[in-house]
């Protein structure tokens, strides 16, 4: 079974870098297919990242995903083919959510119970059984709070380790600090949920 599973994997990052290889010499079915291979999680990135005190909602989300794919379709001769997209792509993720945070922070402030009002996580699709629902969402926007507690730098790093499964290693690479740092954060984010998650629990 982890043979199969092995192989599996290394035949889909073959498939990606002959996409990334066809796109970059003008293939634009080969991109559209890498957006579509891509644009869930990514999008799912920009949803956490941009869980802070600031008015953000789903469509933001969005909006910042379109905005990485349109980087990356400019920066497409840039990228190198043997190299993991999907870290490309977090990189390029992270430094735009930062921008839009930013920019954000030059509006009028809202509450952050009014942020948690739009719905930021998707709901399951499939999933016919209300009382499920109605327990995830609260989980959901447990975790979405919870987030807004962190440093932008810690929910960056935290997000990246637990959520999206990568390394300390992986996830220093793509902040370009070092896996040192990183561990800090994630050790510090890790504690602050923790007592948040405690304290939810209590009320």
């Amino acid at each position: 079974m982890g043979m199969a599973k092995n192989q599996l994997a290394t035949n889909e990052i073959e498939d990606e870098r002959r996409l990334v290889s066809l796109a970059q010499g003008g293939d634009h079915q080969a991109f559209d297919h890498l957006i579509n291979l891509h644009q869930g999680r990514i999008i799912n990135l920009a949803q956490r990242l941009l869980s802070n005190h600031q008015a953000t909602n789903r469509d933001d989300a969005y909006d910042v995903a379109q905005e990485v794919f349109i980087k990356f379709y400019r920066h497409l001769d840039q990228f190198n083919p043997t190299q993991q997209l999907s870290s490309w792509l977090y990189r390029i993720t992270v430094n735009t959510c930062h921008d839009f945070t930013r920019s954000q922070r030059r509006r009028t402030p809202v509450s952050l119970e009014e942020v948690l009002e739009e719905r930021i996580i998707p709901e399951p699709a499939g999933n016919d059984n209300v009382e499920k629902k109605a327990i995830l969402r609260q989980e959901q926007n447990m975790i979405l709070k919870a987030l807004a507690t962190l440093t932008e730098k810690e929910r960056v790093a935290i997000v990246l380790r637990d959520i999206e499964g990568l390394s300390s290693e992986e996830v220093a690479a793509i902040l370009g600090s070092s896996p040192t740092t990183v561990r800090s954060q994630i050790s510090s984010a890790r504690s602050k949920l923790r007592q948040f998650r405690k304290r939810w629990l209590e009320k």
